[in-house]
């Protein structure tokens, strides 16, 4: 090994070592690696800069702005009360059916505040209803994790993944294209929710407390904040208000987010451009003032991701992607391309429970780009596959921001967590091999 690859390796080592740790928060962690890389001379100053100007940050920052703007207009807080008026009427398949409109939203949306709205009236209705919160509470912040699975725009690690497999020079993903493995990923996994994993709780009534719990910066490791992800920090922060429903700024908003998602789904333009204009055209149209747009820019996530972005980078240039690629396919090369998806998502999978989404998806993006094509085989389920495994996290109440909002609020246990969770895993992690062979051939 040359110097840079050991200064590379070491990097990792380190800022991975503190993000399990826990003790920093992820954004600082990611960006002292980087500056470590710059100043070891392992990326150039150029690299870096591209790496802040992404197509996936771009799109990400622009996303915020725009879900922001839907959330402060009341639109989306109207819509969670229209639900919760029709599941009281249908008893608990209406909040089966609530669970799976927000799940829906999650698609599309950031998953903190539909949960965060939608929780409390949730719980309410149980209770009213004589069943246990905590029936509903743990399904409703899994289902909208799996809502993120449907789009492109649905997690920030779909644009991060897409964004890192155009640099190593594959074609991009389509917005609607993983929607078919995401439906099936989705279906299955509320499938089992419904049928056995809200069966397996504790039936006793939930704590009347429906404050979300603060916590330290940094305890929460799905640090994501796309349109559908969690988000870094204090929970208490995005404890959101039911806003006031104002139709103009709603109807301009929802107008320019369809807009938005078409322009990009007809190939129009990237979803980098057609998000950014259309967070532009929300502040020409005083739909939210730039103050407000500067508010929802969430710039801890967005400096995340650059700053893995440039760890995920060197891992890259210096080769050590490719030496580890080498030996996992001494390992598992014999068997198949179908062998080494299961393991790659495996892997992902665990990762996912330990590191950030963002940082998941750098570290392995280039590992499953070199392993296709050193199987000589389409890149391109390898890339689904770690979409999809990277948004994975159930089996720890800290994996996303929203199983940290219900953990309190349900009163759950850690093992309440791991008992449903572990399970979701596997059967999420059997349908995605079924799925994505067929959908992406190898």
């Amino acid at each position: 090994m040359n110097f840079d690859q050991i200064a590379a390796l070491v990097v990792l080592i380190g800022v991975v070592g503190v993000l399990i740790h826990g003790r920093i928060r992820s954004d600082v962690a990611a960006l002292s690696a980087a500056a470590a890389l710059l100043l070891l001379g392992v990326i150039r100053p150029v690299e870096v800069q591209g790496a802040f100007a992404s197509p996936a940050v771009v799109a990400l920052a622009s996303l915020f702005v725009i879900a922001y703007a839907i959330e402060l207009s009341g639109l989306l807080g109207l819509l969670i009360r229209q639900a919760m008026k029709l599941c009281q009427r249908l008893g608990e398949k209406g909040l089966w059916l609530v669970i799976g409109l927000c799940g829906t939203v999650g698609g599309f949306l950031n998953n903190t505040p539909i949960v965060v709205l939608a929780a409390p009236v949730i719980k309410d209705v149980a209770i009213s209803l004589g069943l246990s919160p905590k029936r509903f509470l743990m399904p409703l912040s899994y289902v909208t994790v799996l809502g993120g699975l449907l789009t492109l725009i649905g997690t920030s690690t779909n644009l991060l993944v897409n964004d890192m497999a155009r640099n190593a020079g594959q074609p991009t993903f389509g917005m609607f294209e993983i929607t078919p493995v995401g439906l099936v990923i989705a279906g299955a996994g509320g499938l089992y929710l419904y049928l056995f994993g809200s069966k397996m709780l504790p039936k006793e009534d939930a704590s009347v407390d429906v404050t979300p719990p603060r916590m330290a910066v940094g305890e929460a490791r799905g640090t994501e904040g796309g349109s559908g992800d969690a988000v870094l920090g204090d929970v208490a922060l995005f404890k959101a208000a039911d806003r006031p429903f104002q139709v103009r700024k709603a109807m301009i908003a929802l107008a320019v987010f369809v807009g938005v998602v078409a322009a990009a789904a007809l190939g129009v333009a990237p979803i980098s451009a057609t998000a950014f204009a259309g967070a532009v055209s929300l502040i020409l149209l005083k739909v939210i003032s730039p103050e407000e747009a500067y508010a929802g820019f969430r710039p801890e996530v967005l400096l995340l991701i650059a700053g893995m972005v440039v760890v995920g980078l060197s891992i890259e240039v210096t080769g050590l992607a490719a030496m580890g690629t080498e030996y996992l396919i001494e390992f598992i090369g014999p068997y198949g391309p179908l062998t080494a998806l299961i393991v790659l998502y495996g892997v992902t999978l665990v990762a996912t429970e330990f590191l950030s989404n963002a940082a998941v998806a750098v570290l392995v993006t280039p590992v499953a780009v070199a392993l296709a094509e050193s199987l000589g085989v389409d890149p391109r389920p390898f890339l689904v596959g770690v979409m999809m495994a990277a948004s994975a996290a159930f089996a720890t109440p800290f994996g996303y921001q929203t199983n940290v909002l219900v953990f309190q609020m349900g009163n759950y246990s850690y093992m309440d967590f791991v008992r449903v969770g572990v399970p979701l895993n596997i059967v999420t992690w059997i349908a995605a091999m079924i799925a994505i062979p067929v959908f992406f051939p190898f």
